[in-house]
């Protein structure tokens, strides 16, 4: 009877687990506004990242100037726009900018709720940037206090807030598969009949997990590909290294699954060998 009760909490351990890793790992950088930030951050500091915001940059810098009757050359615009995107505020601007497009799926403070059905980014703050201002020069492009490009094509699936259950519910969900996890694994412990294979059964659930999830990961690849073609233009170059950067997150959480399940493997083997010498024969 024993063994049965241990048995079920070491699977009910390791389902907790499968839950709770990949949610405290969304929670913190994606469900999270800081988290997301610090996300595209990270990833405005790829070169892919920065030249093909450039481009859009150049775009919208040259639409504006058109606007006011300037024609400017295109080559020079790039240039200028390259120079800002490759300086050391980038980043910070372009988190910023993520900011206001992470409320806009996932809460329902949205600035530009006129576009109900494309995620939408606001670029005015890059624009309004002195360095920009003062490259062009004397030239009075007049930036709005708010100019929202489009990240992805229109489409009826996409609408402000619609996230906004997710952004209420995850922490819950998150903390509580985290709980259940540490409280499992105390029952488990406790139920086992000897500790050091508690200890050894506790590293399989981590090792089953982290391996499950790299194959998650692999198999969803495609899912995410898909969901790709729906940005638009430069943006899907955008999409795509911030896309890699939140998979390297996750592996690097994988990986530290698999690490501590090996070190709770490995010290399971040795309490049980020291137990096994300890014993009387």
């Amino acid at each position: 009877m024993r063994f049965v009760l241990t048995a079920l909490l070491w699977l009910l351990t390791t389902v907790a687990l499968a839950v709770a890793v990949p949610a405290v790992w969304a929670q913190q950088h994606l469900v999270s506004e800081q988290g997301y930030a610090e996300l595209a951050a990270s990833a405005a500091t790829e070169t892919r990242l920065r030249d093909a915001m450039a481009d859009v940059l150049t775009t919208q810098i040259t639409a504006l100037a058109a606007d006011r009757g300037y024609s400017l050359n295109e080559m020079l615009v790039h240039q200028v726009a390259a120079a800002y995107t490759g300086n050391a505020g980038f980043p910070g601007q372009f988190a910023q900018a993520n900011r206001i497009a992470h409320r806009w799926m996932f809460t329902d403070d949205i600035p530009h709720a006129d576009a109900d059905d494309q995620w939408l980014i606001d670029i005015a703050p890059m624009l309004s940037d002195p360095s920009l201002s003062a490259t062009l020069g004397d030239l009075d492009l007049d930036v709005p206090d708010t100019l929202t490009v489009p990240v992805t094509a229109p489409s009826p699936e996409l609408r402000p807030g619609r996230l906004q259950a997710i952004a209420t519910w995850g922490p819950w969900v998150s903390a509580g598969a985290a709980v259940l996890t540490g409280t499992f694994a105390l029952l488990t412990l406790a139920a086992s009949r000897r500790r050091g294979k508690g200890l050894a059964a506790l590293g399989v659930s981590a090792l089953l997990v982290g391996a499950a999830g790299w194959a998650g990961l692999e198999v969803a690849d495609r899912h995410i590909a898909a969901a790709l073609d729906r940005a638009e233009g430069d943006f899907r170059r955008i999409a795509e290294v911030m896309v890699g950067h939140a998979e390297d997150s996750l592996h690097h959480w994988l990986n530290m699954t698999l690490i501590a399940g090996l070190a709770l493997v490995v010290t399971g083997a040795v309490a049980s060998m020291l137990g096994g010498l300890r014993r009387p024969e």
